[in-house]
């Protein structure tokens, strides 16, 4: 997992919509109107590409929520979440 890229799902208060920003570039990857429109059906997978990353949730407040590595073959872990 050292070698993928990392991203943030957070909350932009001023622009009230989810956004999908690259960790070391603080780029903007994807905009989403609401949290679920990213964590559902896909949607993060498709935003990181054919690379793929590993994503930090946060809830609306800032605080970390949980992570979640694409492709999933390229989580480190065995975990069931």
């Amino acid at each position: 997992m050292g070698n993928l890229p990392k991203f943030t799902l957070s909350h932009n208060e001023h622009r009230d919509q989810w956004e999908l920003r690259h960790d070391n570039s603080r780029r903007l990857v994807e905009s989403f109107e609401h949290k679920a429109d990213a964590t559902a059906g896909g949607s993060l997978s498709a935003a990181l590409g054919p690379k793929g990353g590993s994503v930090k949730i946060k809830k609306m407040d800032g605080v970390f929520q949980e992570e979640r590595t694409f492709p999933r073959s390229a989580d480190p872990r065995s975990s069931k979440g």
